[in-house]
């Protein structure tokens, strides 16, 4: 899929510099930003996902320890 992506002149002066320092393309530093961007919402979902499973199953023992 092809999209066009607006950056400030301080957001692409930092992605030019970080792709210069890594060798890399615009376009591979950019793609790597995403996947790195929904990597880490992904982690945030299963993260917040297993500590309402922790309170759910555990709720009872929480409760006698006041929380």
């Amino acid at each position: 899929m092809a999209m066009t992506l607006r950056l400030t002149d301080d957001e692409q002066a930092g992605l030019r510099e970080r792709a210069a320092a890594e060798g890399i393309s615009l376009q591979d530093a950019a793609r790597q930003a995403v996947r790195a961007y929904v990597a880490a919402g992904q982690h945030r979902d299963r993260v917040s996902a297993a500590a309402r499973r922790v309170i759910r199953t555990h709720a009872d023992a929480l409760e006698r320890l006041g929380q």
